[in-house]
């Protein structure tokens, strides 16, 4: 028999094919077994129509054997099967798609959902078989055909026996290299494996020998295990995120995120999405009860497993959620994705866009709906996933704010717990310009600090803000509902009544030359000393003027790096009605050594308050004991 050559440059090309076109080789049973897929597809679509191919649509199927001694590996299907002059277009000519032109003849009402584009994943089977035979026969022939090839030389076709219809795609597996382990290829276990990873949601069965251990003794006798061998239906078929609502209750989905996404925990939602139009797809989502293992590590990878047509595509497509909600694991399953010619990637991100827009909606629906209906159990997630949102505001300078801000919670001084933004405007005094905040290290820290006392006795609810994400949040956001936000700390807090403001402007126009005096012993360490606007028990504060705040310079400073740091301008305020300014004021017309030695102490004082390390705590030390 005269051997044929490959159409289409075929040495160069299926080189190109066996070596380049797929990462992994172990792809090249999910190519295999797509292909039966389409072939058993083929059949029952033709069997809606036609008599003759009815009788052989039932108990569609296929089948894996591995022979180790012989080193052969069988897929085979019972599906549609080829004649030789289709064996010659779709087997002889590379990139020829049998599947292709099969969707292409039917009309747009009509079309099927087959896998097959671009007539190339056969060859896949050349990267671990140095030889491969297809047998097959279509359902109204009577000849059956044997399809024959080593590789890039060429290939027969001749005349074979087949009773039934269908393919068997008979791969001889290459012998162990150095660096190559092909038998594993033959073994059960690996085989089932990678049908679970790559096939499990191809609706048809697909069957094959697994081996089970069974205990044979008798009652009271020591066990005595036998292994029996035993054919079986390996895929799930049917995924969980193609059944109705109706047919999966709320512990299957969790039972499902537990063993797929290996969670000790149920998650604490879950989300389905059935989606037509542009770009149908179904998906299956989850929202995580704790954080996930290496959260923060470099080694994490955010992503959603994606399929198209319950065949795997990618295990982790980070391209379906953005960063911000990079915590959401599940799956997205679409019939209408532009892949590549491996199927291992996509071809264009049109309609990945359109699915993972569609997502970060629904994602943040649910969000909201959860904060809404079960606040506690939302403050549970923001326990875990708070921080991760935050820096969402913050990063790319702010342009996901609009998305994120609805679901925002912070401490409030008010309610004595977690709020949401929107619930602290609607608590607003009507003479209250500003949301206002507060940050510290801690609540306690925070609730006792000088500058809150004042915006308590004022009557305006704070925010507490304790991580050092935080206040970048607040700063990203600017404002909301037309409300800006103003730390109780900011010079321009405005916080006192115009008779109030007034009184110290006139204590600071009376004692300006001390104020002068405080700032000259003090020098670069402070740009000036205030009489305070917003201290009422307390005797000094430190606050800033300008764009980098307290927090921000502690932020910066607790970062790794030599690098020069941001410093706030910082303005030391002073009480005008506490004992202690009056003690500063009396040494200052009698004793300006000793005034020098108060403004050094006022001003550590108010270091420690904002929680800004002393120079020299020694000095600090024997100054208190000096003045006792």
């Amino acid at each position: 028999m005269r051997k044929k050559s490959f159409k289409a440059e075929s040495k160069r090309l299926l080189d190109l094919m066996i070596h380049s076109i797929y990462t992994h080789k172990e792809i090249f049973l999910r190519e295999i077994i797509s292909n039966a897929s389409d072939a058993l597809d083929k059949l029952h679509f033709v069997s809606l129509t036609d008599e003759n191919a009815r009788k052989y649509a039932e108990n569609l199927a296929i089948e894996i054997t591995a022979d180790k001694e012989k080193r052969i590996l069988q897929v085979s299907d019972n599906g549609i099967g080829m004649t030789d002059k289709e064996l010659e277009e779709n087997l002889g000519t590379i990139a020829k798609s049998g599947s292709f032109q099969f969707k292409n003849d039917l009309d747009e009402k009509d079309k099927a959902d087959i896998i097959g584009q671009f007539g190339v994943g056969f060859y896949s089977a050349f990267m671990v078989s140095d030889d491969v035979t297809v047998r097959t026969k279509r359902y109204d022939s009577d000849t059956a055909y044997c399809w024959s090839s080593n590789g890039a030389d060429g290939y027969t076709i001749e005349e074979c026996k087949k009773d039934t219809p269908g393919t068997d795609v008979i791969m001889h597996i290459k012998e162990d290299a150095e660096d190559e382990h092909y038998s594993e290829y033959l073994e059960n276990y690996r085989l089932r494996e990678l049908v679970k990873t790559y096939s499990d949601y191809i609706r048809y069965p697909i069957i094959m020998d697994v081996e089970t251990s069974n205990n044979t003794a008798k009652e009271g006798e020591e066990p005595k295990y036998e292994t029996v061998v035993q054919r079986q239906t390996v895929n799930s078929m049917v995924p969980i995120w193609q059944r109705s609502k109706k047919e999966v209750s709320d512990q299957a989905c969790a039972d499902y995120y537990m063993e797929h996404f290996m969670d000790r925990e149920p998650p604490l939602s879950t989300i389905r999405i059935s989606a037509e139009g542009l770009v149908s797809y179904k998906a299956m989502l989850f929202i995580p009860s704790v954080l996930p293992y290496g959260y923060y590590t470099k080694e994490f990878e955010k992503g959603l497993q994606l399929y198209s047509s319950g065949v795997l595509i990618m295990d982790k497509c980070a391209q379906l959620l953005p960063d911000y909600f990079a915590f959401v694991k599940g799956v997205v399953d679409s019939p209408d994705l532009s892949l590549n010619i491996s199927r291992e990637l996509l071809q264009h991100d049109r309609q990945l866009s359109v699915i993972a827009k569609n997502i970060e909606k629904k994602i943040k629906a649910e969000l909201v709906k959860l904060m809404e209906s079960d606040f506690e159990k939302y403050q549970s997630f923001w326990k875990h996933f708070g921080r991760h949102i935050k820096y969402g505001v913050v990063s790319d300078f702010g342009m996901h704010k609009e998305i994120l801000q609805d679901l925002l919670i912070f401490h409030s001084s008010a309610v004595n717990g977690y709020t949401t933004l929107k619930d602290y405007v609607s608590r607003m005094k009507e003479d209250q310009k500003f949301i206002y905040y507060a940050c510290g290290e801690s609540i306690q820290q925070i609730a006792l600090l000088p500058q809150t006392e004042l915006c308590r006795d004022k009557g305006y609810e704070m925010l507490y803000l304790p991580e050092d994400v935080d206040e970048f949040a607040v700063q990203a956001l600017m404002q909301f509902e037309e409300k800006p936000f103003k730390s109780v700390t900011a010079d321009d807090a405005q916080l006192q009544s115009e008779e109030e403001k007034k009184e110290t402007e006139k204590q600071q126009e009376e004692n300006k030359e001390l104020l002068a005096f405080v700032k000259e012993a003090l020098g670069e360490k402070i740009a000036k000393a205030v009489i305070s606007d917003k201290l009422k028990s307390h005797p000094v504060c430190m606050t800033a003027e300008g764009p980098v705040t307290i927090e921000t310079e502690k932020y910066f400073a607790s970062v790794p790096g030599d690098e020069m740091k941001p410093k706030a301008v910082k303005v030391l305020e002073l009480n005008a009605s506490h004992k202690a300014f009056a003690a500063l004021k009396d040494a200052y017309k009698i004793d300006k050594e000793k005034a020098r030695n108060y403004a050094q102490l006022l001003y550590n004082q108010a270091l420690l308050i904002a929680g800004l390390p002393i120079e020299d705590p020694v000095a600090y030390c024997d100054l208190v004991c000096a003045l006792m």
